[in-house]
């Protein structure tokens, strides 16, 4: 009894291990969405225009900073230049060597604004990166919800062909031992090996569509296509959907496509006021300090020497550069303008339209499980009366087929209607990630 029981405890230790493991190993659609969001090219390659854009307001505010360097010459001129005194001799007035080296430093004290507006320009680049690194995201993740969501189907519809499969099997068996007896015909048995021949094909037609969406998965994944992937299932609840106006509302403070053709918007003024402050006066102050030689009464003595200086820039003509410029972003702007309409009525349209898919496909989610209901009680009359004598072999498998179909198809519309939800969350710019 001992060893018995023994058996009994390990066996179900390792039943429930298996059970665990394949709860772990089984991946949920949050965490595919992280893998894929970590690794994929676009996103990746997306997420570097953060580091140009990082390096351009850095060399916006490099304007702020003064520009030093070092310079340094030797010069021969010839003839040099000298003067005779009476009595006193003859003097160079410069050396033929002349020899400089000086620290030079520029620094811009005030431009009018013009710095600060290409800095504040730069920064809401790099906003616009950041929204569109979102959009490149969220359009991703909707990719990778679509083929998530095949694959669950396709590996509940194997699971429940093989419960076909076995029923069937079941059931030829059943009408062999018949056969044998007198009691069923060949015709019987021949149209139930016909069923389980068409219950094979289908099984092969869904295994072949799970190997290629399990390939695409594994593509957005990065994983070698053969990687074997076992997903979670991760079906929504019933949701309360609000109305189509309350919905618009969301979806234009949500979406991101909304918040990148303002962005532009603001963008396009900005450059405008930067364009206008091109022609802004600047002033700077200068400074240099070095040695040189050609310093009376030594001139070929090295000498320190230093110049300190305060400048001024007032354009004023720059060939109607500054002009054509505006022109040019206020034709932007308006542009922008019929770029953030053409957005909203996408924007309403597909909020519409998922809204009507979300409802619809709860509706059949409802028609559905009463459909499976129907042919299961359907079933288990048609197995009493086929015993009894009172119905063919026949219509015995078609009511067990349609249990079968209705499983599949219920299964359909819960997966249609948990994408329908989510593409609305998506449509209303929620995250899903």
């Amino acid at each position: 009894m001992k060893s018995i029981y023994k058996i009994t405890i390990l066996f179900l230790s390792a039943f429930i291990a298996t059970i665990s493991a394949q709860n772990t190993d089984s991946l949920s659609l949050k965490a595919i969405l992280n893998n894929v969001l970590v690794k994929y090219p676009t996103i990746i390659k997306a997420e570097k225009e953060l580091d140009a854009a990082n390096a351009r307001i850095g060399f916006a505010n490099s304007a702020y900073l003064p520009d030093i360097n070092i310079s340094s010459a030797y010069t021969h001129i010839g003839p040099t230049s000298s003067i005779t005194i009476p009595e006193m001799g003859t003097f160079q007035l410069f050396p033929a060597d002349n020899y400089n080296a000086t620290l030079n430093v520029n620094q811009s004290i005030y431009d009018f604004g013009k710095t600060a507006k290409n800095i504040a320009f730069e920064k809401m680049g790099k906003d616009l990166t950041n929204l569109s690194i979102e959009q490149a995201k969220q359009g991703l993740s909707q990719r990778v919800m679509g083929n998530y969501y095949a694959i669950v189907f396709l590996q509940e519809a194997v699971k429940i062909k093989n419960e076909e499969l076995t029923t069937l099997n079941e059931h030829l068996n059943y009408v062999e031992k018949k056969a044998e007896t007198g009691s069923a015909t060949q015709y019987e048995i021949l149209s139930t090996k016909v069923r389980i021949s068409s219950i094979e094909n289908q099984k092969t037609d869904i295994l072949s569509s799970l190997k290629v969406q399990s390939s695409q998965l594994n593509s957005f994944m990065g994983n070698t296509p053969d990687t074997k992937l076992n997903v979670r299932e991760n079906l929504l609840n019933t949701e309360i959907i609000a109305p189509t106006d309350s919905l618009f509302s969301m979806a234009f403070e949500q979406r991101d496509e909304m918040k990148i053709a303002l962005q532009k918007t603001n963008m396009a003024k900005t450059k405008l006021e930067l364009t206008k402050a091109q022609n802004n006066p600047a002033f700077n102050v200068f400074a240099n300090a070095g040695v040189k030689n050609g310093y009376l009464p030594d001139m070929a003595k090295l000498t320190p020497n230093y110049a300190v200086g305060v400048g001024v820039k007032i354009p004023i003509f720059d060939a109607n550069r500054s002009k054509y410029n505006q022109q040019q972003v206020k034709a932007n702007m308006e542009g922008n303008d019929q770029d953030t309409e053409l957005v909203k009525r996408a924007i309403v349209n597909e909020v519409v339209e998922s809204r009507s898919n979300a409802i619809a496909s709860h509706k059949k989610v409802l028609q559905s499980g009463l459909q499976l209901h129907q042919a299961q009680q359907a079933h288990a009359l048609a197995e009493i009366n086929f015993k009894a004598g009172a119905i063919t072999n026949l219509d015995l498998l078609e009511s067990y087929t349609a249990v079968a179909e209705s499983k599949l198809a219920l299964l359909k519309t819960k997966i249609d209607y948990t994408v329908s939800l989510l593409k609305l969350k998506i449509a209303l710019g929620e995250r899903i990630y």
